[in-house]
């Protein structure tokens, strides 16, 4: 999305306290007070007629400078005033912040009303999501300097705070995700991309390989393959160097689905990178999806009936051989086979040993 056009969005929601600050200097509180409201309503007519619906934020911040209009001029006390911007602020963080943390992105479903054929990707989404965190962080700080200024008594820090300041505020976010998004870019045009899938497998975008393994849990497709011969199943040691599950045993063969490659092209890649073999007939036994510590995957199944021989690749495998469904029986759940495995195998094994 672009971060311009949905500050474009949000501005017209501050316009009323920035024309109130402004007319308030100048004329005083009451005089303020009704340009505001008569800016505000303004707006939401304008908006109205755009698109048949009251603009949320402008609706709110002219509520909200009505009531603390209304409160200020019976107890003849301009705070409320001051705490407005600041108030308006602190509210607009915590929506970004829920949006940012949680599973229901608010400010996506704000957007889209407005913009009818957005259409993002999971890392799309993803990307937006570490913007809000950092532009979460950024407001709140702004929101409580805001605040803090209301019970200054020099009228030019609060009005700078209340208009300029996240004007300030929102030019540096603006750099720092320009400049940011330049260096990545540069970064990932030098690494390999996966395909991003729903949960049936459909694929919606791609991301950079780092991405989807530093714990964003972007859904992507791989490849496993269970051999078989004789009832026992081929299983493959992960070697030490590995991040994920060194030293533990697991599915003879296992590995991402690249870009633009089909499930079944993949399936006969590393096949063939891991153990070696070329010639055999796969059949599928199901899907599952699998979240680790780190990434989540689409896992597509495999078996076939083969008894080798088989040349695997010593700087990804440690070692390969058969295990009989007594031995792996005997030693589920003792840290010998990854949790993975585990799962697929209790899931699959009717089918592995039928």
């Amino acid at each position: 999305m672009d971060k311009l056009q949905l500050l474009k969005r949000l501005i017209p929601g501050f316009l009323p306290i920035i024309v109130f600050i402004v007319v308030d200097e100048i004329w005083g509180t009451i005089y303020g007070l009704i340009v505001a409201i008569t800016i505000g309503i303004i707006e939401l007519v304008i908006g109205y007629i755009k698109i048949r619906k009251l603009e949320r934020f402008v609706l709110f911040d002219v509520g909200l400078i009505i009531a603390l209009g209304a409160v200020s001029i019976l107890l003849d006390n301009d705070l409320f005033f001051k705490l407005k911007p600041g108030i308006v602020s602190l509210l607009m963080t915590g929506l970004i912040g829920y949006s940012a943390f949680s599973k229901h992105n608010l400010m996506l479903q704000m957007t889209q009303r407005y913009m009818k054929n957005l259409s993002m990707n999971p890392y799309h989404l993803w990307m937006m999501q570490q913007s809000m965190k950092r532009i979460f962080w950024l407001l709140l700080i702004y929101s409580i300097a805001t605040l803090a200024s209301s019970f200054i008594d020099n009228k030019a820090i609060w009005s700078f705070m209340g208009t300029g300041g996240l004007v300030v505020v929102m030019a540096v976010f603006f750099v720092y995700e320009w400049l940011s998004k330049k260096r990545l870019n540069k970064q990932y045009s030098h690494e390999e991309w996966l395909p991003l899938v729903n949960d049936k497998g459909k694929v919606l975008g791609s991301a950079p390989r780092s991405v989807v393994h530093s714990k964003s849990f972007l859904l992507h497709p791989v490849v496993h393959l269970h051999v078989i011969d004789k009832g026992k199943l081929l299983l493959q040691k992960r070697p030490s160097h590995k991040l994920i599950q060194p030293n533990k045993w697991d599915t003879a063969v296992g590995g991402h689905v690249a870009a633009g490659e089909s499930i079944e092209t993949s399936l006969q890649r590393e096949t063939q990178e891991e153990i070696g073999l070329t010639q055999f007939k796969a059949k599928s036994i199901g899907q599952y999806s699998w979240k680790s510590e780190v990434e989540t995957e689409l896992v597509f199944c495999f078996m076939t009936n083969h008894k080798g021989p088989f040349n695997f690749a010593k700087n990804e495998v440690d070692e390969v051989r058969f295990w009989t469904p007594e031995e792996i029986n005997d030693n589920i759940g003792k840290g010998i086979f990854t949790p993975n495995f585990e799962y697929e195998y209790n899931t699959f094994k009717h089918l592995l040993h039928s």
